[in-house]
C-alpha cells in the first residue's frame, strides 16, 4: 500500500513498514499460521470504520450513530454463515472476538463454571496453548485434562474415552495447531454425547480447507465452532465464534460484557472482505493446492528427517529432530538466516516447549504466492542444505531469487 500520509507524518513508522514489506517479499514463509491478506482486506482494515465505538450488538448498542456499523456487522455474520454452508435455522455467528485466544476463553466462560472439568489436546502432541495448558487462563480457571496421540501418532480416542469415564468433563475441545491428519469429528461427537459434554471445535488452522472441501466439516457434529480469520482464510487477525442458536446468547454475553468492550469495526469489515474472497471458485483450487504442496514438501523432507504422524493430510506437518545433533530452535535459527521462516515446535514426549525438538512447516502462504509442487521440491532442498550447513550464502541467494519470482499480493 502507498502510505502517502504516513510518509509525510511519521517517516520512522513508514520505514519500518517498508522494511517488513521487503522482508516478506524476499523470504519464504512456511509458518502455518501466517498468510498474506489481499490489498482489499488491508484497505478495509485501515478504513474510517476504526473511528466508531460500537459496544454492544446490532440494534442493541450502548452508543448512538451505529446505523452503518449495525449493517456491517450483520453482513459479516451472514457471509460467515453462508461461507460454511451452515443451516441458519440452527446456528448463528459472533464476529467480535479480537483473536483466537480470547475467543476460546469466551467459549469456556460461556459454557463452564470456574473449576469445571474439560478435555483438550496436549501441547506437545499438537494442541494449542488455549486448549488447557496450565500457563494459560484456560488452564488456570478450569480443570483441563489433556489427551494426545497414540503409538501411530494419531489422535488417541481410547485415551479420550478413559479420561471421560474418569473425569466426567463438561466440555471437550477438539482441534489442533500442529496435527497433520484429518480430524474425525464424528468420533468426537459420539464421545461428547457419551459424556453429555459440549463439543467445541477449534478450526483456526483448517477453516479454509473446510471451505474448499479439502477437509471434512465439523458443523454437523459440534455445539460451538471457533476459527481465526488470518490463517487459511487469508483475512485480518480476528476470530469468529459459531454457536448453535440455544448457545449463541451465552457466547455473546461472554464476549461483551464478559471479556471485551467495543468491537474493532475496521477489522470486522476486513473480515467481511476476506469471507467474500473465499466464496470465489478459485479459492477451492487454492485450498486443494495447499494440501498438494504440503504433501510434496513432507514427502521430500521425509527422505532425511522424521515426519510426526508419518505424513500430512492437511496444510502442515512437524519435523522431529530428536535423533539429530540440533534442536528445533537451532533449526529455526539456521533457516531464518537463509530467508526461510518455519517455527520451532514440540513433538510428542517433549517436555520443554521453549526448547522443542521439532519445527512446524506449512504451505498456506507459499501457495498464496502461486508456488506449486515444483517449488516445494526446491524448498525441501534448500531446507536440507541449510540444516546440514551446506553453503548457506548460496542457499540464501537461491531462496531470495525464488521468493522474488513469486511475489505476495501487492
Amino acid at each position: 500500500m502507498n502510505f502517502t500520509a504516513l510518509s509525510e507524518h511519521d517517516s520512522e513508522i513508514k520505514k519500518l513498514n517498508d522494511q517488513e514489506e521487503q522482508r516478506q517479499q524476499e523470504t519464504i514463509t512456511l509458518i502455518p499460521s501466517e498468510n498474506y491478506a489481499s490489498l482489499a482486506v488491508r484497505e478495509a482494515c485501515s478504513s474510517v470504520l476504526m473511528n466508531k465505538y460500537s459496544e454492544g450488538y446490532p440494534n442493541a448498542r450502548y452508543y448512538p450513530g451505529n446505523v452503518y456499523i449495525d449493517k456491517l456487522e450483520t453482513l459479516t455474520q451472514q457471509r460467515a454463515l453462508d461461507l460454511f454452508s451452515i443451516n441458519q435455522a440452527e446456528w448463528n455467528a459472533n464476529v467480535q472476538a479480537h483473536s483466537g485466544s480470547p475467543a476460546n476463553l469466551a467459549i469456556y466462560k460461556a459454557l463452564l463454571k470456574k473449576n469445571d472439568v474439560a478435555l483438550g489436546m496436549s501441547l506437545s502432541h499438537g494442541g494449542h496453548l488455549t486448549h488447557g495448558h496450565p500457563v494459560t487462563a484456560s488452564g488456570s480457571f478450569f480443570h483441563f485434562q489433556q489427551y494426545g496421540l497414540n503409538n501411530k501418532e494419531e489422535i488417541d480416542f481410547s485415551e479420550i474415552e478413559k479420561l471421560i469415564k474418569q473425569h466426567k468433563p463438561k466440555l471437550i475441545m477438539c482441534g489442533a495447531t500442529a496435527y497433520s491428519r484429518i480430524i474425525d469429528f464424528e468420533k468426537f461427537h459420539a464421545l461428547a454425547k457419551q459424556a453429555q459434554a459440549y463439543l467445541v471445535v477449534d478450526i483456526s488452522h483448517i477453516a479454509g480447507l473446510i471451505v474448499g472441501g479439502a477437509h471434512p466439516s465439523p458443523f454437523p457434529y459440534a455445539d460451538v465452532v471457533m476459527t481465526t480469520t488470518h490463517k487459511t482464510l487469508r483475512g485480518p487477525r480476528a476470530a469468529i465464534i459459531f454457536a448453535r442458536n440455544d448457545l449463541i446468547g451465552k457466547i455473546n454475553k461472554a464476549i461483551i460484557p464478559g471479556l471485551q468492550g467495543g468491537p474493532h469495526n475496521h477489522t470486522i469489515a476486513a473480515m467481511a472482505v476476506a469471507l467474500k474472497e473465499c466464496m470465489d471458485p478459485e479459492f477451492k483450487q487454492y485450498t486443494k493446492q495447499i494440501v498438494k504442496n504440503a504433501q510434496t514438501l513432507a514427502q521430500e523432507l521425509k527422505k532425511h528427517y522424521r515426519v510426526v504422524s508419518g505424513a500430512t493430510e492437511n496444510h502442515l506437518f512437524v519435523l522431529d529432530f530428536s535423533d539429530k545433533n540440533f534442536s528445533g530452535t537451532e533449526a529455526e535459527q539456521m533457516l531464518a538466516q537463509v530467508g526461510i521462516f518455519a517455527n520451532r515446535n514440540t513433538v510428542p514426549k517433549d517436555t520443554k516447549p521453549f526448547s522443542p525438538s521439532g519445527i512446524r512447516i506449512g504451505t498456506p502462504a507459499v501457495t498464496t504466492r502461486k508456488m506449486g509442487e515444483k517449488e516445494m521440491k526446491e524448498i525441501a532442498e534448500y531446507i536440507h542444505d541449510t540444516l546440514i550447513q551446506r553453503d548457506p550464502e548460496v542457499t540464501r541467494q537461491a531462496v531470495q531469487e525464488l521468493a522474488l519470482a513469486f511475489p505476495p499480493p501487492a
